[in-house]
């Protein structure tokens, strides 16, 4: 009964988080498929390239662990000669010779290792963040692009439909011909518009699928209804800055500088060299064997490089404070912009449905022949350029909201298992 009762439990909980997920799915109708979001961000050369540092960190551990000492042989021959005898004895001597490390070096070596590998780790993570936000960016770039296209269309249906209730009213004779030439006019100018507009949603569309050509873009767009943002600058601020990749790095950055200080300073204790020697002197008559230790002697050198390496892992350090305090400005610019843009989106709606309304009773009115028609195009532009503002207010609020999610990990999945294994370095 208590299994049944828990798998029961366990069912309705996945069943809870697939209806969240499916219910973010639809809220989402104007992004990529998550599935080709992860391949394009797989594919990115930033993140490839991020991925072959990860790789060379992980040999460069094993170096570290091993220590760059080595095994060195050596062998002499000579001759001996005699002065009082005459005699030329051949002499020979070889020797096997290893410098060791001292024990703290080692210690220090397997965790400049191991901090090198994390923050590899970390610069994944922010190489796939960065192109998490060229993404976006390019995706909403050929968005408003391709919905300049559509209003531009129906732009040109509209005064083409002008254009021939024009044309019969000359014909009736209610309206003089330079009105049949104003709507010809402004047919050909929202065709060139039109026109250019294609034009610059092919080359951004093109300019997306270059730079991430596992996406594919739809043939219609469903453009999202935007959302206000919930929680304060506060909620954003912590969620983002504990889930950093770029700060993790940083972060991991002065820990390997603070080490390789560390390994400075522990380096002015130089190591030893431990040998065994063997030789054959006298043409043999006499043999030796022993052992033998050198140690090398500084003056000055290592407790200069030791003061080189200080004023690094000061510098790093430095550099970590003034990266937290550049993200939080950064965030507080992306939470002011998401909220801003949403104010905005809504005062360009209602002003956009008002002039869209004045058009057309502009257009019943010319119809029935009690306005003009240069009232009814300046009325048809002005309603054009409203629904432009309203729809690029659109997109810039859905982006800057994006942009929110995605800095918080929200958006997509930017982890990775080698991720997942250091979360816990800051």
């Amino acid at each position: 009964m208590k299994y049944k009762l828990l798998y029961g439990q366990s069912a309705l909980l996945l069943a809870l988080l697939s209806g969240i997920a499916c219910a973010e799915e639809i809220n989402r109708p104007d992004l990529p498929l998550p599935a080709q979001v992860e391949s394009a961000l797989s594919q990115h050369l930033l993140v490839l390239n991020a991925g072959n540092e990860l790789r060379m960190e992980h040999a460069n551990q094993r170096k570290w662990n091993s220590g760059h000492y080595e095994f060195n042989l050596r062998a002499g021959t000579g001759t001996r000669n005699i002065v009082s005898t005459g005699q030329n004895l051949k002499e020979w001597d070889v020797a096997l010779e290893r410098p060791l490390r001292l024990f703290n070096k080692v210690g220090i070596d397997e965790e400049i290792g191991a901090a090198s590998v994390a923050r590899a780790e970390y610069a994944l993570g922010d190489a796939r963040h960065e192109a998490g936000r060229s993404l976006l960016r390019l995706w909403f770039a050929w968005q408003r692009e391709q919905v300049q296209v559509a209003l531009w269309q129906q732009q040109v249906d509209i005064f083409k439909q002008q254009t021939q209730m024009t044309e019969k009213r000359v014909k009736a004779g209610d309206a003089p011909k330079l009105e049949l030439n104003q709507a010809q006019a402004a047919a050909a100018q929202a065709g060139v518009s039109w026109l250019q507009a294609q034009l610059r949603a092919q080359l951004a569309g093109n300019d997306l699928l270059r730079q991430f050509p596992a996406i594919r873009l739809p043939e219609k767009l469903s453009p999202a209804i935007p959302q206000a943002i919930e929680h304060d600058f506060a909620f954003w601020k912590l969620r983002i800055l504990e889930d950093n990749h770029e700060l993790g790095m940083i972060q991991k950055q002065s820990r390997v500088q603070q080490l390789l200080a560390q390994r400075s300073r522990a380096e002015q204790l130089p190591d030893p060299t431990v040998g065994l020697r063997y030789s054959n002197e006298q043409g043999g008559n006499e043999k030796a064997a022993g052992v033998y230790v050198s140690v090398p002697l500084s003056f000055g050198q290592r407790s200069a490089t030791a003061e080189v390496a200080a004023q690094q892992a000061s510098i790093a350090a430095d550099q970590e404070v003034f990266v937290k305090h550049r993200l939080e400005g950064d965030i507080y610019a992306a939470h002011t912009q998401a909220m801003s843009s949403f104010v905005t989106w809504q005062q360009a709606h209602e002003a956009a449905q008002a002039i869209r309304s004045n058009a057309e009773l502009l257009a019943k009115a010319y119809s029935l022949g009690e306005s003009s028609l240069s009232d009814n195009l300046n009325a048809r532009r002005f309603a054009l350029e409203s629904s432009l503002a309203e729809n690029l207010a659109q997109l810039d609020a859905n982006e800057a909201r994006y942009r929110l999610l995605l800095d918080a990990h929200q958006l997509w999945p930017l982890e990775n298992d080698a991720d997942e294994q250091h979360a816990n370095h800051y």
